[in-house]
């Protein structure tokens, strides 16, 4: 119990983090329709599932055009 109380607030930034980009990245892939590469399904599965990389790729390689 002593390391998880040692560990926790180098924790909690990382999940702070992790979950603004999450949020951030489902919501423009919700709101827009055109991607770079692949789809909608696809893109809402990687920025949930793949911590903090996913929502990352998704605004390097998915992100489309701005209209």
């Amino acid at each position: 119990m002593d390391n998880l109380t040692e560990i926790l607030p180098l924790l909690l930034p990382v999940i702070a983090i992790q979950l603004a980009l999450m949020i951030v990245a489902l919501v423009h892939v919700l709101r827009h329709n055109k991607y770079r590469f692949g789809n909608r399904t696809l893109w809402v599965v990687i920025v949930v599932f793949i911590n903090i990389l996913g929502p990352i790729a998704y605004f390097i390689f998915g992100r489309g055009d701005e209209e």
